[in-house]
């Protein structure tokens, strides 16, 4: 609650402390999702101490701010090096998703047609539909192989229309660590006269670095032709403090299309390069201060490591009766399926259960419900713990049978209108799956995703919104 006298700085720090206690560990190697270690604590202190420097200078108007111009030209000059064009104007964002959504809306309007239309794969990001619905823009989601979890050039070049303003494809897809075959996809665009996006917020920092240390990375930048942008998140394995990633165009007047002016108005002048307005500089000074402290062999060491971890934990999973790994990772983003004896979100619980978080996915266009896991520079020392970790779960999950959803609980659920239920009646829902949202408490997940898998995904949606909001009440 706010004070009515200010706090000492050390009590401040102590009551975030007690806060942070029951969140997962964002160092070590034991969360397989959502953060990112180089194993390398000076490498942190880099990082912490450009951003806290930056902290307070407003990217809002770079003439009152040269040295953010002079950082961001040095960070997109970097990422545009390793992809392919040295030359390639970009702009730097807070994220993955503001990238993309700029990418769309650059697209929309370089492309101006009514009821605008994206193709993309069923594996794309939601971020994706996220950018469709703020900008108005229809997605036309296409199946991909589901073997090898890629989407046909077929399929998409058959989905293209004269409403479509972007094609997008995955470098790789987030869900299986496969790479779309960005060629063929560019070229069937750039045919049809189609801008094509690659996302590469997870692949593109990544990618070279396991090219460089001897893996099958095949051609997914702009070196290809036909890519007209590409986004690339240096929060991911940049390692860059959260709120870093770099969206580039092949030529600077798509770019122009992603920015936003107004002059309507008496007050000081409007230009902004990102949907944001106002923002601090902290993030890009983290991600220059971890480029700066790793440097080109600090990353060729952490890809060949990776390269290294994620080729020893996939084999290791494939040997574990009950599982099997979903296509053939080409990244170092490993997901893998249980079997009728072994369920996969029972799995997750009893890793949990041990220290571990592995994250689990729902089924989807065909996709089984799996597990994923993000292997970082940390993972390299932790590959054997973890894949002993996911044979006990496995057993427990065996032991303890598959999670046990109320009998014609995903029928009633898909009968109500989840719109018109107060957040007293949604917690009382909620209750009757076990999960108590009036707990602070970890609860266990199994049957709550069981419920999920089995509804549609129009329904999952309505669901996590309501628990967003009872969280949040």
């Amino acid at each position: 609650m706010f004070p009515e006298i200010g706090r000492p700085v050390a009590d401040l720090l102590a009551e975030l402390t007690r806060l942070k206690a029951a969140d997962l560990p964002v160092r070590g190697g034991k969360v397989t999702a959502y953060v990112y270690d180089t194993g390398r604590a000076e490498v942190h202190d880099a990082a912490f101490a450009a951003y806290a420097e930056m902290l307070e200078v407003n990217m809002l108007d770079p003439t009152a701010f040269p040295s953010m111009v002079a950082l961001e030209k040095q960070v997109v000059g970097a990422v545009a090096e390793l992809l392919g064009n040295p030359a390639a104007p970009g702009i730097f964002t807070s994220g993955g998703t503001e990238s993309i959504m700029l990418a769309v809306k650059a697209a929309r309007d370089a492309r101006a047609v009514e009821r605008p239309r994206i193709v993309v794969p069923v594996t794309a990001h939601p971020a994706f539909h996220k950018a469709a619905h703020y900008l108005g823009v229809e997605v036309v989601a296409v199946p991909v192989d589901l073997e090898t979890f890629k989407v046909s050039p077929d399929a998409i070049e058959a989905a293209i229309d004269e409403r479509t303003v972007l094609v997008v494809a995955s470098a790789p897809s987030y869900p299986q660590g496969v790479i779309d075959p960005i060629g063929e996809i560019a070229a069937r665009a750039a045919a049809r006269g189609v801008p094509c996006h690659v996302d590469a917020c997870v692949g593109g920092w990544l990618l070279p670095w396991l090219r460089e240390a001897g893996a099958d990375v095949p051609p997914f930048d702009l070196s290809v032709p036909g890519v007209t942008s590409i986004s690339c998140d240096l929060h991911k394995f940049g390692y860059a403090p959260k709120g870093a990633s770099v969206l580039l165009f092949t030529d600077a007047a798509m770019r122009r299309k992603a920015y936003f002016a107004s002059a309507a108005w008496p007050g000081y002048t409007i230009i902004n390069s990102t949907v944001q307005s106002s923002r601090s500089a902290g993030p890009l000074g983290g991600a220059w201060g971890t480029l700066q402290a790793l440097g080109r062999d600090g990353y060729a060491e952490l890809g060949r490591t990776t390269l290294e971890a994620t080729r020893r934990l996939a084999d290791g999973i494939a040997k574990i009766p009950g599982l099997r790994v979903l296509g053939e990772p080409e990244a170092s983003l490993v997901a893998f399926a249980g079997s009728p004896e072994v369920d996969v979100f029972v799995l997750a619980d009893e890793a949990r259960k041990r220290g571990w978080f592995l994250q689990p996915q729902l089924s989807y266009a065909g996709i089984p419900a799996n597990i994923h896991i993000t292997v970082t520079g940390v993972t390299h020392t932790g590959v054997n713990a973890m894949l002993d970790i996911i044979a006990e779960s496995t057993d427990a999950a065996r032991a303890a049978g598959p999670a046990q959803i109320p009998p014609g609980l995903p029928e009633l659920i898909a009968t109500l209108d989840l719109d018109a239920l107060d957040d007293a009646t949604f917690t009382d829902l909620a209750a009757s799956v076990g999960i108590n949202l009036r707990s602070t408490d970890q609860p266990e997940m199994a049957t709550v995703n069981a419920v999920l898998d089995a509804l549609p995904a129009p329904t999952r949606e309505s669901i996590l919104i309501r628990f967003l909001s009872v969280i949040y009440s």
